[in-house]
Order: C-alpha cells, then structure tokens, then sequence
C-alpha cells in the first residue's frame, strides 16, 4: 500500500508513525527537531490521515507498508520511531525485517497483548460522529464529550475532521477498518526474530502502556533495549512533554549515527 507521507530535511532517513487514530502530525514536533539533522519521513499509516483505506489492517500488513516505502524511497535502512500503535508497526518490521532498520524507539507502547477495551469511549464517540456528520466543530466536540471526557483526546480526535463539499464534517479516518479489526488484531504483540539492533523505548511515567512485567518480553525480543521515563507524562508524552522528549530521541539518534 502506498503510504501518504511527508518529507523534510537532509541526511540519514527517520521514518516517524503515530499511533490510531492519528496523523502525520501528530509527531511534528520531534519532526521539526530531528530535520535539521536528519531526512524525516512522516506517514499517514493506513486508514489514516490521507492514506489509502483497507479492510485489512494488521501489524504484518502496516508492516509492510513501511517497507515498501522505503524502498519507492530507494533507502536501504532507515531508523524507525513509533508511538503506541506506530511503535508496534514499527516492532514488526524490526522483527520481520531487521536489516531495513538502523535503529528502532518505540514510545509507550511494548511489544505484548493488550486489552481491547482501552479505546470504547474513543470508538463509540467516533462512531456517533460518523454517523451525525456534525456542521461545526463545535457540535462534534459536543457529540464526542458524550463518550470522551478529556478535553485534550478530544482535541486530538477532532483533527480527524474534514469538512465535506455539503457543509457537513466527515472523518478522514477509515472508522470500518479500524473497528473491524481492532479486537482481533490491533490489540496483539508483535511478532518475529530478535531485533539485535539499537532499541529505545520511551515511557510516560503516569502510562500503564509500559510496565515492570513487560521487561522480560521486551529484552527477549529486543534484547539491547534500552528504556527512558518521562516525568510527570503520560501516553501522550511527545505532546504532553515536548522538550524532554525530543531531547531524549536527539540524544539516542546522535550516539547512533554520530550526528
């Protein structure tokens, strides 16, 4: 599938994925850092943003989407760096294919199962958008406080927006796909061979997305991981705490690269 994405800046390739329910930019702060020194490829990942729909949405397939990116892009490695759902794409493709991956950060996410109920809120609010196809901005925010009641996910959630050639508001994201395989397959682990390669994962301390009982599996598949917290962050922690964790992805890329 042929990803859309943006490019910026010069030097060795950073591909950056964001999380569901997402965007190309949602990661453009660390993006506008890492471009004075690197080229950053930012993507829409499939059923997002501008990026072609698929009913089928899995790790192996969004997998491969990043792969055959980079090579329309001709880059025989790039380093990866992904949040939450991004973070297992890009896990995947170290797993599969670790010579296409230079280095891999992972932000709060690891590689296990999690429960599928951690979006219900979040799925039924975009349901009901998509349903309502609200005429302002203010109603939708309207409509998903009814499921969502952080001001900030709002926010992030509204950005899915567009408004259609009647007035009215559709979402860019393909809510059919996501929900047709949400519980079965966007809650699963990563899966493949050890990566052996430089592995950084970045925590947000207030998040149970990363946890002491996760080690084991992380160092079993990654097994020169390192990990980084953010105070006073949770999932969200490249917004919540920009400067810190933009540092902390500069720091790790710079001791790779020696840029």
């Amino acid at each position: 599938m042929k990803l859309n994405y943006d490019n910026q800046g010069s030097g060795q390739p950073v591909v950056l994925m964001h999380g569901m329910f997402g965007s190309l930019s949602n990661l453009g702060g660390v993006g506008r850092a890492l471009a004075d020194r690197y080229q950053v490829i930012a993507v829409d990942m499939r059923n997002h943003g501008e990026s072609p729909h698929s009913m089928t949405m899995d790790y192996p397939a969004m997998a491969a989407d990043i792969v055959e990116l980079l090579d329309d892009l001709a880059f025989p490695q790039a380093h990866l760096l992904g949040h939450s759902m991004g973070g297992k794409v890009a896990m995947q493709v170290a797993l599969n294919q670790p010579d296409r991956v230079a280095s891999l950060i992972a932000a709060d996410i690891a590689p296990v199962t999690y429960e599928p109920d951690r979006h219900g809120g979040v799925l039924a609010g975009l349901t009901a958008l998509a349903e309502a196809r609200p005429v302002s901005r203010q109603q939708a925010d309207q409509l998903l406080a009814r499921h969502v009641s952080e001001p900030g996910v709002r926010a992030f959630l509204l950005k899915n927006l567009r408004r259609a050639e009647d007035g009215r508001f559709d979402l860019l994201l393909y809510l059919d796909g996501i929900l047709t395989n949400y519980h079965e397959t966007l809650t699963l682990a990563p899966t493949g061979t050890p990566f052996k390669g430089p592995t950084l994962f970045i925590k947000g301390a207030d998040s149970a997305y990363i946890q002491e009982k996760h080690r084991a599996e992380i160092l079993r598949l990654f097994p020169h991981a390192q990990l980084k917290v953010v105070d006073n962050s949770g999932h969200w922690l490249h917004a919540e705490k920009p400067a810190t964790f933009n540092k902390i992805v500069m720091d790790f890329l710079a001791e790779e690269t020696g840029n």
